[in-house]
């Protein structure tokens, strides 16, 4: 049996806290439910984050960060014109191969409003400060242009709600977007 180092068990822990909190949400999943996930104890699983709220921003960051990078290999070598229909084809792909990081996404948001209702600013400073990047990694491959990033992330949360909601392929709400934002 080949031993993990401290850092493949944080990624390891970070890619299972996504699926659960992607499936149960912040208050629905338990840190043992993680724990035993990834097959260690709860004590170990708190050596490498100090509490609950810090698996779940690492999870949070982790799906973030996974979305803008699948952007930038997207547009990578693209015709500036093809760049939009590159990632937006790439995304659909993402969110219905792996659709714990759209529950996530989801997630998140439902995390930074509840925290930020109870008083804890810092929670949504720290989500929103990847979510930039994620827009300033699509406002780079659109050159700075603000109102197609708006369009295209507009696009996206659209997206994001109607696969959310379980809307098929062939429905008729997905008539009208330009051909690559269908989803296959």
């Amino acid at each position: 049996m080949v031993r993990m180092s401290a850092d493949e068990r944080r990624e390891s822990v970070i890619r299972a806290a996504m699926s659960e909190f992607a499936r149960g949400g912040y208050e629905g999943t338990s840190t043992e439910a993680i724990a035993r996930r990834v097959g260690v104890s709860q004590p170990y699983l708190f050596r490498l984050f100090p509490n609950k709220q810090a698996i779940f921003l690492a999870a949070s960051r982790y799906c973030i960060e996974g979305t803008r990078r699948l952007f930038e290999e997207a547009a990578d070598g693209v015709a500036p014109d093809e760049k939009l229909g590159s990632m937006a084809v790439a995304y659909q792909r993402m969110i219905h191969e792996d659709p714990d990081r759209l529950l996530m996404q989801m997630q998140t948001y439902v995390a930074v409003a509840s925290a930020e209702a109870s008083g804890d600013k810092a929670f949504g400073e720290a989500v929103r400060e990847s979510w930039l990047a994620l827009w300033d990694t699509v406002q780079l491959e659109f050159a700075a242009d603000v109102d197609e990033t708006t369009t295209f992330l507009a696009y996206g949360m659209l997206v994001n709600t109607l696969v959310a909601l379980g809307f098929p392929a062939g429905h008729r709400v997905w008539e009208g977007f330009y051909e690559t934002a269908r989803p296959e």
